[in-house]
């Protein structure tokens, strides 16, 4: 009898130690997908950031009174693809092809506006369906120029 009374215990004390294995392991993997997506959105707001900056630079070195008025940026770093539109506001003399939104806004101290919008995309590698699904973070910021 006492011998029965050992194995059940030492059985009922596997099953427990087993359970609290499999919650641990559960909540280890949420730890872990959780972080991922956080850093991979932290990742594409930096790139938004850096490709609004890069495209405030490239519209003031570009001359966009002339025929090469720069209207898209396209760029991609890793897993990341970004995709840059730039529209003008402002009453200047810009060329037929630039995206332009307003030739009615006038500023003295500012002639010229840009709207930047940035949209960064990436797989989800932690979806397992095929293809994974497209995340696309958006950023959009009014510059003077």
């Amino acid at each position: 009898m006492r011998k029965a009374f050992s194995m059940l215990t030492a059985i009922i004390v596997i099953i427990l130690m087993a359970t609290v294995a499999a919650f641990i392991m559960n909540l280890s993997g949420k730890m872990v997908k959780g972080t991922m997506a956080q850093f991979q959105r932290e990742q594409s707001m930096l790139l938004a950031k850096s490709y609004t900056e890069f495209a405030i630079m490239a519209v003031t070195a570009n001359e966009h009174n002339t025929s090469n008025c720069l209207n898209n940026i396209s760029g991609s770093y890793g897993i990341f693809n970004v995709d840059v539109n730039i529209s003008y506001i402002g009453n200047t003399d810009l060329d037929a092809s630039c995206r332009i939104l307003s030739n009615a806004v006038t500023n003295i101290k500012s002639p010229l506006n840009i709207v930047v919008d940035v949209f960064v995309s990436y797989d989800d590698l932690d979806n397992p369906s095929s293809p994974p699904p497209k995340i696309t973070y958006h950023r959009r910021s009014l510059q003077k120029i």
